[in-house]
């Protein structure tokens, strides 16, 4: 009783949320909760045959199956208002309503009728005993239930499937819609130049220049930027610069040699 009532509201909470919740993830993580909770139940009903089923064959393989689609349709696809196969709302809700009578009337009998129990159910055994009802007198809807978990596999990716509406870009068509995109920006598509490009030195606190002798900021480390480090750019100030550091090198060599040395 204790378990029962500890996690029976429990349950139906879970039923009910994974019903009403948007994501196919957290409906499958509360499907999970009402799977393994059902099994403590079992076990407390002295129904070890029933537990062992519900976490190695409904926990363990058949959650694991549902999460196999979910990762085939996508978790983050949004629902879809189309109805991808005619009428199949209006099935669902007669389905529902017939199972929710099946439901009704099951649990009316099951209340008003005596009941055999426990005792005289199981006198040879639990196992042998359910071992004896599923393979001689529930043998065939033992094989409709387990035919009808792989059509209901099959039935949840026909109605999450979306058909493509656009052709599927190609590497070709994603490079063009970059280079539209950049010239919509105004962006250089290509690299950032490195430090000290057409500046007559390579250096990383020296800025390249353009075709126009001006300075390019991308070309400098933001961080050097920041610290004020960066060096003017202009091409008076790096050719005295360069002079002045190929002099401390080598006073005897040719300035020449080194602005060609330099240019290369």
């Amino acid at each position: 009783m204790i378990a029962f009532w500890t996690l029976a509201p429990l349950m139906v909470l879970a039923a009910l949320g994974m019903v009403l919740v948007r994501k196919a993830v957290h409906s499958a993580l509360l499907l999970a909760f009402v799977m393994v909770s059902l099994a403590i139940l079992y076990a407390a009903q002295e129904a070890p045959f029933l537990f062992a089923v519900q976490i190695i064959v409904y926990t363990g393989a058949i959650l694991m199956l549902f999460l196999f689609v979910l990762m085939l349709v996508g978790v983050d696809s949004s629902d879809s208002v189309v109805e991808t196969i005619p009428g199949q709302r209006l099935a669902a809700t007669v389905v529902g309503l017939l199972f929710g009578l099946v439901l009704v009337l099951g649990i009316a009998q099951a209340t008003v009728t005596a009941s055999a129990g426990l005792e005289e159910a199981n006198v040879d055994g639990n196992v042998d005993a359910l071992a004896q009802l599923l393979f001689s007198r529930y043998v065939l809807a033992f094989e409709v239930t387990s035919a009808l978990l792989i059509t209901a596999a099959l039935g949840a990716m026909v109605l999450a499937h979306r058909e493509r509406l656009t052709p599927r870009q190609t590497q070709a068509d994603l490079a063009a819609q970059r280079m539209r995109d950049y010239a919509s920006s105004g962006k250089h598509p290509g690299p950032l130049p490195t430090p000290g490009v057409y500046a007559r030195h390579n250096a990383v606190d020296t800025p390249a220049l353009l075709p126009d002798g001006s300075t390019s900021p991308l070309s400098v480390s933001r961080s050097l930027q920041a610290r004020g480090v960066v060096r003017t750019g202009s091409t008076s100030d790096v050719d005295r610069t360069a002079a002045e550091l190929e002099a401390a090198l080598d006073p005897g060599a040719p300035s020449a040699g080194h602005t060609e040395r330099g240019e290369r």
